[in-house]
């Protein structure tokens, strides 16, 4: 991972150095990790921000918390490690300021994923310094995954289908829904800790599944992003998992979704779901090199016109160290599929009130098509009861 992580930004400062930047300070979590190789727990949500700054020539530096220093010392490559402290002079703006100088001509910044906080801080300290965005040359270079990272979301994807499998194996008629987020939980966790070692860089990786579950069921299945409640099971009621905050590995995150039936499933829930799923195959059919991205929404979108369904739903997006890059799977995205190039695609149609359908898979791009990055059934799913 670090040496990956070095040979990127090696490739970052070239094109830095090509392009006239002199100098980018990274703040978001997701860069950090593909850059430096080290993430925080605490993070930016503290008022504690951990800060990257890359030059196109020098040596990089990290700006972090004097408590988390040590270990951010020993999970990054990043030989200059500058700590700044919560109380008194030595705060991280000074220590940014030391590192930028007291007059830069202009600073890079990740303009949609900089914190209040930092960006404040520029305004405040750098008045009239021309602020510029970063973010296009480092996501060109996050679109398309090298072999060791696809291998990484491969576990991941691993990791995902015991989650899945957990949670399938939960339902049943008066069980609540928190109990299956438990067994998806652990499962996962358990299948993550067979992936790593306690030694060297991996030490500090934790297997431990986390986020609370996105799930819905009964007749609330329609409302996305519903978190798991201690609503009781009944029979007949669909389901529905998204694993999408939660399937990750080593900071690579998946798309990963699911539609259950408990012990039957009446016809006009059927409908829904199937033309869902059929939408989701018919995009992911359409997934190969030299295709638009914008290609492969139309193909899902056909099916949801085909069974007398509207949809606002994206079909799928980017996914890699963050849980949306680009490109993304719409209307209106042009961009040209490559080797390597890594999506969640979803098939998905909400009926408020009453019921959806959902489901959804991570692939990668192959030189002839794609390959499954998440695998469970792409079917109709009901329990036994």
């Amino acid at each position: 991972m670090l040496d990956e992580a070095r040979t990127r930004t090696l490739t970052l400062q070239a094109r830095m150095l090509d392009l006239g930047i002199q100098r980018a300070v990274f703040t978001d979590e997701s860069s950090i990790a593909y850059l430096a190789g080290f993430w925080g727990y605490l993070s930016i949500e503290f008022g504690r921000p951990s800060i990257l700054v890359i030059d196109a020539i020098e040596a990089p530096v990290v700006i972090t918390p004097l408590m988390e220093s040590e270990m951010v010392s020993a999970m990054t490559w990043v030989e200059e490690v500058r700590t700044w402290e919560d109380s008194g002079q030595r705060t991280w703006g000074r220590a940014l300021t030391e590192v930028l100088g007291d007059k830069p001509d202009e600073i890079w910044v990740e303009r949609r994923s900089i914190p209040a906080i930092v960006r404040n801080y520029f305004d405040d300290t750098y008045p009239g310094v021309p602020i510029k965005d970063i973010s296009p040359v480092l996501g060109v270079m996050r679109m398309i995954k090298s072999p060791f990272e696809i291998q990484v979301m491969k576990e991941a994807g691993q990791i995902a289908g015991a989650m899945m499998a957990a949670a399938h194996h939960s339902l049943r008629e008066g069980a609540q829904e928190y109990e299956s987020a438990l067994a998806v939980i652990e499962a996962g966790s358990r299948k993550a800790a067979t992936f790593l070692t306690d030694k060297g860089w991996e030490r500090f990786i934790s297997p431990m599944i986390h986020n609370l579950q996105i799930m819905q069921s009964g007749k609330d299945t329609s409302m996305v992003h519903r978190r798991a409640s201690v609503r009781r099971y009944q029979r007949a009621d669909p389901v529905y998992f998204c694993f999408c905050n939660m399937a990750q590995f080593k900071q690579y995150k998946l798309g990963f979704d699911r539609m259950f039936h408990i012990g039957e499933v009446e016809d006009a829930a059927a409908r829904v779901q199937e033309a869902a799923i059929d939408a989701q195959q018919a995009a992911i059919a359409t997934i190969r090199p030299g295709v638009e991205a914008q290609e492969v929404a139309a193909a899902a979108n056909d099916i949801y016109a085909e069974r007398g369904y509207e949809t606002g739903y994206r079909t799928g997006r980017s996914i890699g160290v963050a849980y949306l890059e680009a490109p993304e799977l719409k209307t209106g995205d042009t961009t040209v599929l490559q080797p390597g190039m890594t999506f969640a695609v979803d098939g998905g149609i909400s009926i408020d009130g009453v019921t959806a359908g959902r489901i959804g898979d991570s692939v990668v791009v192959t030189e002839t098509g794609f390959d499954y990055l998440t695998d469970y059934p792409r079917t109709l799913l009901v329990t036994d009861g």
